[in-house]
């Protein structure tokens, strides 16, 4: 191992956008490993700043086994006050280790494979717990990169959708995801102020807010069959858990952190509110009904930013666009 290689942020988009369903099928893949147990992923380590609460960043270490095993860290900033900078919330880097000697041998700019591997996952659970008929009316609750990846990658796998609609606590960030919805997928897309309106009429509903407790609770009316998308795990107050079917990435991660399926799990001293993971879904173990609404809430796994920082990093090197630091390391013999 004697080169080190830097990858930057346009290289990681270019290869995400040129094959999103490339990205969603490495998730899929990623999922099933891990609930064979041929990954490691520890809690992910959260650093906080007492004069800044809102603000964060995250390590997610994971090992990926199997054939061509790695480790990493992805290492995640989220800092909402960025945004009255109009700078993106977050911003992210991912070391990638060699497996057999522990030597880091790649530094990606994680930032969109972050959003990728979040918004594949949210596809494949459309794919995976949503009926397949159609016309179908999304909702985006909150206007970030999250929710526009989430677009991207439901564009790219065909969903048919009637009408996009998009609220967040700002119009104009609305206004604005409205307007690339309709420009870049021909989605038929409108900003709203009502969310309790839209949230009764929606057929899928992708949360993506950096909402630091629950306010979507039982006043709300959502119907039956509807799925849910809780990327930010925080929206859903326990009342509306409860009554709803539960999958989620994975148990253990998910019940920590006061996330809605955790909040729940205290509130009612039960985890039997869970379906299972979406794991089991995709292995016809667990089947979900549509006489609720079903919610899906994935932590966000570190195995899946290595798996897809993996995939970049290999198409990066094959079409000469990784940076060699040829002497990151001073010195490789050990005398």
């Amino acid at each position: 191992m004697s080169t080190f290689h830097v990858i930057d942020g346009t290289v990681a988009q270019d290869v995400i956008t040129s094959a999103p369903s490339e990205i969603l099928e490495i998730v899929r893949d990623t999922y099933l490993q891990h609930s064979r147990g041929v990954t490691v992923n520890p809690n992910s380590y959260f650093l906080r700043f007492p004069d800044n609460p809102g603000a964060r960043i995250i390590a997610l270490p994971a090992h990926l086994g199997g054939e061509a095993p790695v480790s990493g860290l992805k290492w995640i900033a989220s800092y909402p006050e960025n945004v009255r900078r109009n700078l993106p919330r977050a911003s992210a880097v991912l070391l990638l280790n060699d497996a057999e000697t522990g030597y880091p041998f790649a530094c990606l700019e994680a930032s969109r494979i972050s959003a990728a591997r979040t918004a594949a996952s949210a596809a494949l659970a459309v794919e995976t717990l949503a009926p397949d008929e159609a016309p179908r009316t999304v909702l985006f609750v909150g206007a970030g990169i999250i929710g526009r990846t989430v677009s991207d990658f439901l564009a790219a796998r065909g969903l048919n959708v009637r009408e996009c609609l998009v609220h967040d606590h700002v119009d104009a960030y609305a206004q604005k995801f409205a307007t690339y919805a309709s420009d870049t997928h021909g989605w038929r897309a409108r900003a709203v102020t009502g969310i309790d309106e839209a949230l009764a009429a929606a057929d899928l509903v992708i949360l993506a807010t950096t909402a630091p407790a629950p306010w979507l609770t039982d006043r709300q009316t959502l119907p039956s069959g509807q799925l849910i998308l809780n990327l930010s795990l925080r929206d859903i107050h326990p009342t509306v858990m409860i009554k709803c079917h539960n999958v989620l990435d994975d148990l253990d991660h998910c019940l920590t952190a006061e996330t809605s399926p955790h909040l729940t799990e205290t509130e009612y001293g039960t985890r039997d509110f869970i379906d299972g993971t979406l794991a089991d879904v995709l292995r016809g173990t667990v089947t979900v009904d549509r006489d609720r609404p079903t919610v899906f809430s994935p932590f966000g796994l570190g195995v899946l930013d290595l798996a897809v920082g993996c995939h970049i990093y290999r198409a990066a090197l094959e079409s000469g666009r990784a940076t060699d630091v040829p002497h990151f390391f001073p010195e490789l013999t050990r005398w």
